[in-house]
């Protein structure tokens, strides 16, 4: 097993929250491919709590701050800022890879480090609160606010916007395989549109994998919309 290369009353120090209860930051720490009892605690339920923690801070921080900005903007800067690629960076900034306990050979990608850090906020609610996690994910997460001035729209809000605006009905996402160990799977998502067929992409996670997908799909449309 894999123990993180520094102690966790560290990663406490750079949270700027003290656990009552230390056994939720070690399960939120802990990565399914750890060998040990078969009731060992991962955090990949604490990541499902997680994802919801954190978009209701950052949604009402938002919410808070941007007072002109209609729920289009909102939308879209919430996107931003809950982003896979936002959480791994938040991760790496923090050196979160060095906390994490996992098995050995075990590569850990930005998806593991994002859901890690989701799992993070969802073990401070389930200790303290939701105003203990608050002020947390705002220091983390809601600081980097500004720098997305110009609210991002990512390739599934890309793609539904355009089908909506060409009236052609929502994209329908289906998990079409699975491949890989369960503590690094790969998944396949293929994504339909009526009247412009279907796109199949990978991804680490479902999520990962229908962005991909959209990705595709918008340049596949694109190329028609040219062709």
């Amino acid at each position: 097993m894999g123990e993180g290369v520094r102690s966790p009353a560290q990663l406490c120090r750079i949270l700027g929250y003290e656990f009552a209860d230390q056994s939720y930051l070690t399960r939120a720490l802990t990565h399914a491919s750890v060998e040990n009892k078969p009731d060992t605690k991962t955090y990949e339920r604490l990541e499902f709590l997680g994802d919801r923690v954190l978009g209701l801070v950052v949604c009402d921080f938002l919410m808070r701050t941007y007072l002109s900005e209609d729920e289009g903007a909102l939308s879209r800067r919430l996107s931003g800022l809950v982003d896979r690629t936002t959480l791994a960076s938040v991760a790496m900034s923090i050196e979160l890879e060095d906390y994490i306990i996992h098995g050995g050979g075990t590569s850990l990608n930005d998806s593991i480090k994002a859901d890690v850090m989701e799992a993070i906020f969802a073990a401070i609610y389930w200790d303290g609160g939701l105003e203990k996690a608050r002020p947390v994910i705002e220091k983390l997460i809601c600081s980097l606010a500004d720098e997305v001035r110009s609210p991002p729209t990512d390739s599934k809000t890309a793609l539904q916007e355009w089908a909506q605006g060409l009236k052609l009905g929502l994209p329908e996402y289906k998990e079409v395989g699975r491949e890989g160990p369960d503590h690094q799977p790969v998944f396949s998502v293929e994504v339909t549109i009526d009247g412009h067929g279907a796109c199949i992409a990978e991804g680490s996670s479902k999520r990962v994998a229908e962005q991909a997908a959209a990705a595709k799909m918008l340049e596949t449309v694109g190329a028609q919309s040219h062709g």
